[in-house]
């Protein structure tokens, strides 16, 4: 190929322009961005206009785009999704998540491209099954997503590693189960931004932060436990798995270590230079019996296959937000 061409779908959103920026550093890659700008004044474009992409693709061109630059890809990152939990439209989701996926991963076994994608932790359900991210199709097929986000990237993953293991498929597939990642870029996310994004006003000014209560014997109130993941991590874990080819399957990516929602809310007291100031409300019953008291992800297979980088921790990972991006009048200057 006579360049190095990643074509990163959902590019311009939260996680995908993370991976943008990331990939766009050295001048490594030429990176493509396939998207929905959608308004203008909502300033997602904004998320991608530090970095020299060299095309963009609406969706609904997006195969007929691969084709015509079959020659210079080799790689699509595909973030691209429906990625609320509360969307009530199953249908758009399976469409989204799976069919789309599964066409990608199609395309790239055709013409033999390598293919990386967004899983989710949210496949793991309650987590009755644990966090081991095993990923042969018969022990994915024992977890229990609690909505239709998790099911249809649980649908996927198991499309994709069975036919891993009857020989078919691209060159490379990994799939990455995101744990509960912030970091820069969240802004059109609205509802969905992860919890510091959301309660950083409130915690700016010194106001009381609201977190729930705990309804669990033996947790405290604000005690219920996170994999919290920068997603400057997650875009360092694209870059590494770009440069080795022969990773290969489904991992998790978190930073390995739960903590507490009252953890994350002083530390960005602290980071706004405010002692910490929470107070607890009950949790709506509709949403008591489903809560996740616990998750963390088990990081040993990526450590395993060679990923030896730190990850951030949560309050050096908060400090960085605050200071770069949460603090400042317009973060994109």
């Amino acid at each position: 190929m006579s360049r190095r061409t990643v074509l990163v779908t959902g590019g311009a959103g939260f996680i995908g322009s993370n991976i943008v920026a990331r990939l766009s550093e050295g001048g490594l890659y030429d990176v493509a961005v396939c998207d929905r700008l959608r308004q203008a004044d909502l300033g997602k474009w904004r998320n991608i206009a530090k970095h020299p992409i060299t095309d963009f693709v609406e969706p609904e061109g997006l195969f007929g785009w691969l084709e015509d630059h079959e020659g210079d890809i080799e790689t699509v990152v595909h973030m691209g999704a429906i990625s609320s939990t509360t969307e009530p439209d199953a249908d758009a989701i399976v469409q989204n998540n799976f069919v789309l996926s599964r066409d990608i991963w199609r395309w790239c076994a055709e013409h033999r491209r390598r293919l990386i994608y967004a899983s989710s932790a949210a496949t793991y359900g309650d987590g009755d099954h644990g966090f081991s991210d095993q990923d042969d199709a018969e022990t994915l097929a024992r977890l229990r997503p609690l909505n239709a986000y998790g099911w249809s990237k649980w649908l996927f993953d198991i499309y994709a590693m069975r036919e891993r293991e009857r020989g078919h498929g691209p060159p490379q597939v990994v799939g990455l189960k995101f744990f509960n990642i912030y970091g820069p870029n969240e802004g059109a996310k609205g509802a969905m931004q992860s919890v510091a994004a959301q309660k950083w006003p409130q915690a700016s000014k010194g106001e009381p932060v609201t977190l729930f209560k705990s309804h669990k014997d033996g947790v405290a109130d604000g005690g219920q436990l996170r994999d919290f993941v920068y997603v400057r991590d997650a875009a360092e874990v694209v870059a590494w798995l770009l440069e080795n080819p022969q990773v290969q399957g489904v991992y998790n990516l978190g930073s390995g270590q739960a903590r507490s929602f009252a953890d994350l809310a002083s530390a960005l007291f602290r980071a706004a230079g405010h002692e910490p100031n929470i107070a607890y409300a009950p949790m709506p019953e509709s949403i008591r019996d489903k809560y996740q008291y616990f998750t963390q992800a088990d990081m040993s297979r990526l450590v395993e296959a060679g990923y030896d980088k730190p990850f951030t921790s949560l309050e050096d990972g908060i400090g960085d937000y605050v200071a770069r991006y949460l603090s400042q009048a317009d973060p994109y200057r």
